[in-house]
């Protein structure tokens, strides 16, 4: 059965991931669920179908969620009362995007347009690899860990769990992010 899905996020990054969506096929987006849009409201030609506090009573025409929302502690209390509810977690990747056959997607991940998961890296769950970003082998990015645009995590790297790396960030060999921080843009720690 296809899953039908509500995203969680009527934003910038809920919109590119409605059209990540519908580019990648096999699901179908039934529309939005956002606290500061206005129920009935159409977004990308999607409607708001209300907020999060109604989410429960709309298991009757979606099955499963993903999270669009940039802030990592937000996308995982957000994900954590979807899954109470009974919601299967969504993953897209937007088909000019490229995952090596070996790489591990966590469940409720973005993978945006032109980036590029290499060989055994790892994505925990709910992770977000924006736009032309880069997570070379074996790196492993955890559980909703951020890579903004053009972000680059080189071989053996790691982000900790809710880190982010804002656009432009680079990781050298071997690095290690945190939990929970976040590094300024253009950031480039170096490896070994």
């Amino acid at each position: 059965m296809q899953p039908r899905v509500l995203i969680l996020g009527a934003g910038g990054h809920g919109q590119s991931v409605a059209e990540a969506f519908a580019l990648q096929g096999g699901a179908a987006v039934v529309g939005f669920i956002d606290d500061g849009v206005a129920a009935g409201s159409m977004v990308f030609g999607l409607p708001v179908l209300g907020n999060m506090g109604s989410l429960p009573a709309h298991a009757a025409v979606a099955n499963a969620v993903c999270v669009a929302i940039g802030n990592n502690a937000t996308r995982q209390r957000l994900t954590a009362q979807a899954v109470q509810a009974g919601f299967a977690l969504a993953t897209v990747v937007h088909p000019r995007a490229f995952v090596a056959p070996s790489a591990v997607v966590g469940a409720g991940s973005a993978i945006m347009a032109g980036a590029l998961l290499g060989t055994c890296a790892q994505l925990g769950q709910g992770a977000i690899v924006n736009c032309g970003a880069v997570v070379d082998h074996h790196a492993v990015v955890e559980d909703f860990g951020h890579l903004g645009v053009g972000a680059v995590m080189a071989g053996g790297s790691r982000l900790g769990q809710g880190a982010w790396l804002q656009a432009g960030c680079a990781l050298g060999y071997g690095v290690v992010v945190p939990a929970g921080q976040t590094l300024p843009l253009g950031t480039a720690l170096g490896g070994r």
